[in-house]
């Protein structure tokens, strides 16, 4: 099951070392989300962030930076909900219903559907999905391996996870909770609590 971090809305110091060390843990992609913030920040990060990384980075804002820094592809949600014309390459887009991805899953090389479970890093976002209505979705070929579980993923519950038939987890809130830029002097936090997630995911 591929594991896929989303960053966090907004930058940090440590950030390019953190992914950096995903990465080389063995993250399969990273998300870059950074809503209401200046394209430079998000360039500068990419160029902090080593080049032979750049094929496994997906961003959901600046779409001009996938050509530019020879990233993974695009993300659409409903800020970002079109495609640029006559563009070429991978696409993924945001679900937040069966029937959404039902809807969509054909039309992207992968979707995110959420909450899967109630979100860690959004107060009062819960799940809209009981164990009954994923089982009932992978059984009828909704839910599979193109179809990543977003919201609430914690090594307590990845394994549900995989078991629904999900083809990857988005880690975000439980992933990056693991780190307190503001007080914590290193970062192994993270990076133990990842290696915990992938154990278990493989």
């Amino acid at each position: 099951m591929k594991l896929i971090a989303v960053t966090t809305p907004h930058f940090f110091v440590e950030e390019d070392k953190i992914i950096t060390e995903l990465f080389e843990e063995g993250l399969d992609i990273l998300h870059l989300r950074k809503p209401d913030t200046a394209a430079v920040y998000s360039e500068r990060l990419l160029k902090l962030i080593p080049e032979k990384y750049h094929k496994k980075i997906v961003t959901h804002e600046y779409f001009y930076t996938k050509e530019e820094f020879s990233l993974m592809g695009i993300h659409l949600n409903s800020r970002n909900s079109k495609e640029p014309e006559s563009y070429e390459g991978h696409i993924s887009c945001s679900c937040h219903s069966i029937e959404e991805v039902k809807q969509k899953k054909e039309l992207y090389d992968y979707v995110f559907m959420s909450p899967i479970f109630d979100s860690v890093s959004k107060v009062g976002y819960q799940s809209k999905y009981t164990p009954e209505d994923l089982r009932s979705a992978a059984k009828d070929g909704i839910i599979d391996k193109n179809v990543i579980a977003l919201g609430g993923i914690t090594a307590d519950n990845i394994l549900q996870v995989k078991d629904f038939g999900f083809g990857g987890a988005a880690l975000l809130g439980d992933l990056w909770g693991k780190f307190d830029c503001r007080n914590d002097q290193d970062y192994l936090g993270i990076i133990r609590h990842f290696r915990k997630l992938k154990e278990i995911a493989d």
